[in-house]
C-alpha cells in the first residue's frame, strides 16, 4: 500500500525540470529538439577552475567538509563579497550548501513560521513558491507585468506589507524576465523595509556576473536594513558549474549559525572537490566569467532582435541573466487541427510539438501570458528555434 505525506503530494514538480525531461525523452526518439527550457550556461567550466578541482583530488581532499564550508572558501567568499560589492562578512557569517537553492530552502526553513508571510515579487524564479510552501509559510506575490519591466514599486511593497509578513524573497538580476533592479530603485524598497524591522530581506544575487548595465547593485548596501538582508549566491552561472552544485549565504551570525544547523541534519559539508575548485573561481581572475558575459549579451540583442519581428509578441529587452520573457497571449484562443491555445502552457506544448522548440510556461513563473526562453545557447540555435516557432504560428488561425 502506498502512502505518500501531504508535503510531497500537494507539492507541484518543478516546471522547468519537467519540461527538460520532456525534452530529454523526445531526443531520445531521435527529435530534434532546440532546448531553450533550462537555465545552464553552454560554456564549459573554465579550465583553471578544472584544474583545481583535479589538483584537490591529488592532494587528498576527499574526506567529510565542515558543515558550514572549508574556512579558507568561506574566507574567500567574504573577500569576494567585499571586493565586488563593498559588503563586509566575516567568514563566520558565510554558509556554503549543495547549491544555491539549497541556501535558499534553508534560509526559508530557519525564518519562517507557519503561517508566516514570504512576499514576493512576481515573475518569480518557479521553485519560490514550492520553499515558501515547505517552510508552511504563504506567499504573497507582488504582480509587475511587462509595461513596468516586471519590477516592483515601492507603493507596491508597502501595500503588500501585512502584521504576518516576515520575508521578501527576489531575485536581481531577476529569472525568468532578465530585469535588473537600479540603485535607485532598490533604494526606494530599502526606504520601505527600514519602517518594518521585523521583516528580512533574501536577496538572490545567483546571476551577479550576467549584468549588461554596468556594476552588480546589492540591496543589502543599505545601511538602514543591512543586518536584515540575506545575500544568496553560487557558481552555477557565472562560472558555468551547474554541476558542481555550489550556493552560499551571506546573513547575520545568528541566522548563519541555524542554517549551518539545519545543513548538519540534511546533508552535512558538500563536496570537497568542488569546494577547492570554489576557491580559486571566486579568487582568480574573472576574465573568462566576463568573457561569457559578453556573449550572452551579443545573444540577448540576436533574439531579442528576431523575436520582436514575430507579430503579437510583446517583447521587454532583458538587462541581465539569460533569459527573454515575452508576452504571448495574442495567440491564446488561436487554433491549429481543432486544437485551441487556450493559455501559456497550450502555447509552449504547441511550440514543443509544431516548432521543435522547448521553452517553459510563465504561469511556472507567476505570469500567465508570458513564456520564458534562455538564450544560453549557440547563436545558429537562436536562429534556427525563433525561425521555427514563427513558421509554426503562422500555421494557427
Amino acid at each position: 500500500m502506498e502512502h505518500l505525506s501531504q508535503r510531497i503530494t500537494s507539492l507541484e514538480e518543478s516546471a522547468t525540470l519537467k519540461m527538460s525531461a520532456v525534452t530529454r525523452e523526445l531526443k531520445s526518439k531521435g527529435i530534434d529538439i532546440i532546448d531553450m527550457s533550462i537555465g545552464e550556461p553552454d560554456f564549459p567550466t573554465p579550465q583553471h577552475i578544472k584544474d583545481a578541482a583535479i589538483q584537490a583530488i591529488n592532494d587528498g581532499y576527499t574526506k567529510y567538509t565542515p558543515v558550514a564550508g572549508y574556512p579558507e572558501l568561506r574566507k574567500n567568499i567574504a573577500a569576494k563579497l567585499k571586493r565586488d560589492n563593498n559588503l563586509d562578512f566575516t567568514s563566520d557569517q558565510i554558509v556554503v550548501s549543495t547549491g544555491a537553492k539549497q541556501s535558499l530552502i534553508n534560509v526559508l526553513l530557519c525564518l519562517i513560521n507557519p503561517g508566516e508571510e514570504v512576499i514576493v515579487p512576481a515573475p518569480y524564479w518557479v521553485s519560490y513558491a514550492a520553499m515558501a510552501q515547505l517552510a508552511e509559510g504563504k506567499m504573497v506575490n507582488i504582480f509587475a507585468g511587462v509595461e513596468q519591466d516586471f519590477k516592483i514599486t515601492a507603493a507596491q511593497l508597502e501595500a503588500a506589507i501585512t502584521p504576518k509578513t516576515r520575508a521578501f524573497l527576489f531575485s536581481s538580476p531577476c529569472n525568468p524576465t532578465g530585469s535588473v533592479y537600479t540603485k535607485k530603485e532598490l533604494k526606494s524598497l530599502a526606504e520601505v523595509f527600514a519602517k518594518y524591522p521585523e521583516i528580512y530581506i533574501i536577496s538572490d544575487e545567483i546571476y551577479e556576473y550576467i549584468n549588461f548595465v554596468g556594476a552588480h547593485e546589492s540591496i543589502a548596501q543599505f545601511e538602514e536594513i543591512r543586518e536584515r538582508v540575506i545575500v544568496v549566491n553560487g557558481f552555477s552561472k557565472g562560472f558555468a558549474m551547474t554541476g558542481w552544485r555550489l550556493g552560499y549565504i551571506a546573513a547575520p551570525l545568528w541566522l548563519a549559525k541555524a542554517c549551518s544547523k539545519l545543513q548538519g541534519q540534511f546533508t552535512s559539508g558538500t563536496c570537497s572537490i568542488a569546494q577547492k575548485a570554489a576557491e580559486t573561481a571566486i579568487s582568480a581572475d574573472l576574465t573568462a566569467t566576463y568573457e561569457m558575459r559578453d556573449a550572452f549579451k551579443r545573444r540577448r540583442g540576436l533574439i531579442v532582435g528576431l523575436l520582436k519581428e514575430i507579430e503579437g509578441f510583446i517583447v521587454s529587452e532583458p538587462t541581465g541573466a539569460f533569459y527573454v520573457f515575452p508576452d504571448v497571449s495574442a495567440y491564446f484562443g488561436k487554433s491549429y487541427n481543432g486544437e485551441s491555445i487556450r493559455n501559456a502552457e497550450d502555447f509552449a506544448m504547441f511550440i514543443l510539438s509544431e516548432a521543435n522548440v522547448a521553452l517553459v510556461t510563465g504561469d511556472a513563473f507567476g505570469n500567465g501570458n508570458c513564456v520564458r526562453l534562455s538564450f544560453a545557447t549557440a547563436d545558429e540555435k537562436i536562429v534556427k528555434a525563433v525561425k521555427q516557432i514563427k513558421n509554426a504560428l503562422a500555421k494557427l488561425n
